[in-house]
């Protein structure tokens, strides 16, 4: 069973034009500013570099990071996406959202499209 953020966390991101990804490369914590999108109620994030991107190396070598929302900070998961209708709808939402962009369209080349991940809060076990 996935966990999801709140629906104030989703309306939040859904929002946001940038977020901070945290993941362990080198065996050290290291920050990324990327782009996030929601769909249905799920945060979804993908890589402008596609497989190069280090971010995504990182999270697909080590699936647990941080995602970071202004000064706050949630332990997430990466889940990599594989169902076309989800990846072609982050790639419709990425159009919508990020439009005024001229890094748009490079985020659906279809490079890019496997690197398409879900950020799953971590609930912190008592």
């Amino acid at each position: 069973m996935s966990s999801r953020f709140s629906a104030e966390q989703i309306n939040e991101l859904a929002d946001i034009e940038e977020v901070d990804v945290e993941t362990q490369q080198a065996g050290k914590p290291r920050r990324t500013t990327i782009w996030i999108v929601v769909v249905d109620g799920d945060a979804y994030v993908r890589s402008v570099k596609a497989e190069q991107g280090q971010w995504y190396q990182a999270f697909r070598a080590s699936p647990n990071g941080a995602l970071y929302v202004g000064d706050r900070r949630f332990a997430v998961r990466a889940v990599p996406v594989t169902d076309p209708d989800i990846i072609a709808r982050v790639s419709d939402e990425y159009m919508r959202k990020y439009a005024a962009s001229e890094w748009a369209p490079p985020m659906i080349e279809p490079d890019t499209l496997p690197t398409t991940l879900r950020l799953e809060p971590v609930q912190a076990r008592p």
